[in-house]
């Protein structure tokens, strides 16, 4: 009897074992609560349209309409008729570009304050001026300076994304805990060494949350620059289609930015879980 008992105790531990690692790693919550928002949104899209259907397309006049962009996103039927896949690919380029030399500038010059006082005394007021500044106001300098669209808009996308993530590093770089330091000194560590082993897993945090409002900044900028200077890209296909009346491509444009931009920062958030697990790790 008492050996039934531990046998059935066993196989229930077993199947309770079994059905953890199983279990969905998304519960029903995060698929039916997100579900009921869109659904919400797409509810309110269509009262909308519904009192402005002479303008506005309702969800399922958009979808429609939209199916050729949809089905062939990276056609080429002409010079300046490329499908949205091309136009995307073409503003990614150039925030990418932007965001990786602002990175490569931002996260050295955020060390360089958090490290030393008479840095942040000479430097914090020039971010503090220059980082309230509209990213649209960099637009015509950056024209007088290359005196073409491309270069200028990966200029101003090369401007807005220091600030973040100067600040950022910085305030990660002098939180590091200043006994760590201590007991640094006393080791006799080379300031390679320190800055590689302690300072930097300290900030890491800190400037991949720099990184990524940055490069959510430098996506949003993109699309307003865009509209301005014209030529490829996902934001003069906004201004353009605007132009022409035709809303339901603009609806598509905007949940093509949307679903890029929230990428992105997914990628981040996976290139720092990447990075901080590698430098555990070792």
């Amino acid at each position: 009897m008492i050996l039934q008992l531990n046998l059935a105790a066993i196989v229930t531990i077993a199947s309770q074992s079994t059905w953890r690692k199983v279990r969905p790693v998304v519960s029903r919550e995060e698929v039916l609560l997100p579900a009921i928002g869109f659904l919400g949104v797409i509810v309110l899209w269509w009262a909308i349209a519904l009192s402005k259907h002479e303008l506005m397309p309702t969800p399922p006049e958009a979808l429609m309409a939209n199916m050729d962009f949809i089905l062939h996103p990276f056609y080429r039927r002409g010079p300046g008729d490329l499908g949205i896949g091309w136009l995307l690919l073409a503003s990614l380029r150039r925030v990418l570009i932007g965001f990786a030399l602002g990175a490569l500038v931002a996260i050295p010059i955020g060390f360089l304050i958090g490290m030393s006082r008479q840095a942040m005394l000479a430097l914090n007021p020039v971010i503090q001026i220059f980082k309230p500044v509209s990213p649209l106001a960099w637009l015509p300098i950056a024209l007088a300076i290359f005196n073409l669209a491309d270069p200028s808009a990966i200029f101003v996308i090369f401007i807005t994304s220091l600030w973040a993530t100067i600040i950022n590093t910085a305030l990660g770089v002098s939180s590091v805990p200043q006994d760590y330091l201590d007991v640094a000194k006393v080791l006799e560590m080379p300031r390679w060494r320190r800055m590689t082993k302690i300072i930097l897993p300290a900030a890491l945090p800190y400037i991949f949350s720099g990184l990524r409002i940055s490069l959510g900044v430098a996506w949003l900028v993109i699309v307003a620059v865009e509209m301005l200077t014209g030529g490829v890209g996902i934001g003069f296909f906004v201004w353009d289609e605007w132009s022409r009346l035709n809303l339901s491509s603009v609806f598509l444009a905007v949940l093509v930015i949307g679903v890029t931009g929230l990428l992105l920062d997914f990628a981040i958030s996976q290139l720092e879980a990447l990075v901080t697990h590698r430098r555990r790790s070792t």
